[in-house]
């Protein structure tokens, strides 16, 4: 079994709604580290699990869609609250959709967001 990781970190701004989380209901930013894992089998006709340029142009976009805004007015967000579990999943499912290797038979995005505390979320494929 082949583990492919990819990481990217940026600034994203959100505030958390339906409950009392102290600042966490204002306006805050967190420094988010993203780590994608892709994982299968078998390697590609040039030995690769996957072209880590492909999976780099995905995961800059990606990022560059997220880095320094609002999460809570983006249309992915609405009737959420912006939470790091829905941040995660909605990050994963959106490079699964982006990233067509064949022999990738499971992804994952780990979500760090600060020094103590993440969240995964993964699909198997």
């Amino acid at each position: 079994m082949y583990t492919l990781a990819v990481r990217r970190d940026f600034i994203a701004r959100h505030y958390l709604i339906g409950g009392d989380w102290g600042p966490e209901n204002s306006p805050n930013s967190h420094h988010y580290v993203l780590e994608l894992q892709l994982t299968g089998e078998s390697l590609d006709q040039h030995g690769y699990l996957v072209d880590i340029i492909e999976v780099e142009k995905h995961l800059n976009e990606l990022v560059a869609r997220y880095k320094e805004h609002m999460l809570n007015e983006l249309p992915e967000f609405a009737g959420l609250n912006p939470s790091i579990e829905h941040f995660s999943r909605i990050l994963c499912n959106t490079l699964n959709e982006k990233i067509q290797a064949p022999n990738i038979t499971k992804i994952k995005v780990v979500l760090w967001e600060n020094e103590i505390a993440w969240v995964s979320y993964k699909i198997k494929r």
